[in-house]
């Protein structure tokens, strides 16, 4: 049996997340959707969480399907600011106005 999370699947989400414009964001159900994963946006958290470990990647763009940033990364929200990031609070961006149309 294939394992859910593996390297390729890792990769996947890495190479689509590193796409995202500045001043964007994306879901993590957006990117599970784009890499043919509909049911997976969990397992794309979990690859964020995880991500540091294999390069660079702008993962502070990707929010939950409400908008709202990663519980506990308290340096997201100054992130997409600096972007220009348009936020409904300090907790949630305005989907409305920066989600990535891709």
């Amino acid at each position: 049996m294939k394992r859910i999370l593996d390297e390729d699947f890792i990769y996947e989400v890495l190479s689509v997340v590193e796409e995202i414009p500045e001043g964007k964001v994306a879901t993590y159900g957006q990117i599970a959707r784009l890499i043919g994963r509909d049911r997976n946006a969990r397992l794309v958290g979990k690859v964020l969480s995880m991500a540091q470990f294999y390069g660079k990647y702008p993962c502070h763009r990707v929010v939950n399907h409400a908008g709202r940033l990663a519980p506990g990364w308290t340096e997201q929200y100054d992130l997409l600011k600096q972007e220009g990031v348009v936020m409904k609070d300090d907790r949630h961006t305005d989907l409305k106005f920066c989600k990535w149309d891709c």
